[in-house]
């Protein structure tokens, strides 16, 4: 999954906290939400801005973590 398109980092928005882009949605909430369990309808309902897309970009971000390597975020 490419999530590049969909997470971004802006000091000017939560202090640089990554985040889906054009929301103030930080992508460490939604993946805390899909730990505990939560499916995807489930956080769609919660937040309204997001789409299946986001969710995907979180999970293929949190891979890229996961692999140990450096990862750029587009600002």
């Amino acid at each position: 999954m490419n999530w590049q398109p969909y997470i971004t980092t802006d000091p000017n928005v939560l202090h640089g906290t990554i985040c889906f882009a054009g929301t103030r949605i930080p992508v460490s909430v939604v993946l805390d939400n899909l730990a505990d369990g939560a499916t995807h309808s489930q956080i769609l309902a919660q937040y309204p801005t997001l789409r299946v897309e986001h969710l995907n970009a979180a999970l293929g971000f949190a891979a890229d973590l996961a692999r140990e390597r450096v990862v750029p975020t587009p600002a």
